[in-house]
């Protein structure tokens, strides 16, 4: 195991610039922190290409002997990680896209709180979905943010993201593919008609619902029941109801 002492080292430089969306889009990579996302990414078939520790608490782990290692005191380990409290053990992982769509995806359309598209991720994999597509508006899936919502979960689904999002829905509604986008003038979802066994599922973003143009592509408009007082739900919630719902 190789130690690091220095933050001007060239891999922690490299590594601290993992939080910011430009460091992982020029790199490839980004870093999970903690047992449970470690033990998640090297389970997965994601490339681990390090693990970070804490110098003083190697101890506590069982580290594969096939991925490099480097330990490290803990300012430079908090240096890299973006919790306060870093628990002393880390990876750097690269990024995978969903190599083949399943027949039931949860698409986000501009999602931009991080906190909900973790957690919208995380619901999909609950439910058995099995794939997510993403437009580039929404917030970055890598983000340290997304990755502590999903639990893991980030690690077991495919994601894509879509520069056209629009195209590729159109693309999968001629492969067969039902697109339902969720949104306030929409149909009441319990009446909806039949989405048959490959279905998208369309979330939109917090502000804005489902864009005009993803609209367009829709085989099925539908709503949620308001039946209180309440204009909308979270997207997350309304995700949720609608997932389990559509597996059901």
């Amino acid at each position: 195991m190789e130690q690091i002492t220095s933050l001007k080292n060239s891999r922690i430089v490299t590594w601290k610039s993992l939080k910011d969306r430009k460091g992982r889009r020029e790199t490839g990579l980004f870093l999970v922190e903690g047992r449970k996302m470690v033990e998640e990414a090297l389970a997965s078939h994601f490339p681990v290409s390090a693990i970070l520790v804490d110098q003083d608490r190697v101890s506590e782990w069982s580290l594969p002997s096939d991925i490099p290692a480097y330990s490290m005191p803990a300012h430079v380990l908090g240096a890299v990680c973006d919790t306060k409290t870093p628990q002393g053990i880390a990876a750097v992982v690269g990024m995978t896209e969903m190599r083949q769509p399943g027949h039931r995806l949860v698409v986000m359309d501009g999602v931009q709180d991080p906190g909900n598209v973790g957690t919208i991720l995380r619901t999909a994999d609950a439910a058995g979905f099995d794939g997510v597509l993403l437009s580039r508006q929404c917030a970055d899936v890598f983000s340290p943010k997304v990755l502590r919502a999903t639990m893991g979960s980030i690690f077991r689904m495919g994601v894509q993201v879509c520069d056209d999002l629009p195209h590729t829905l159109t693309c999968l509604k001629e492969q067969g593919f039902s697109v339902i986008s969720s949104q306030l003038d929409g149909d009441p979802f319990y009446e909806r008609a039949p989405v048959g066994e490959k279905f998208c599922l369309v979330i939109g973003s917090e502000g804005n619902g489902v864009s005009p143009q993803v609209q367009a592509v829709a085989t099925h408009r539908v709503k949620l029941p308001m039946r209180g007082g309440a204009e909308s739900l979270n997207a997350a919630v309304a995700a949720g109801i609608m997932m389990y719902e559509l597996m059901r």
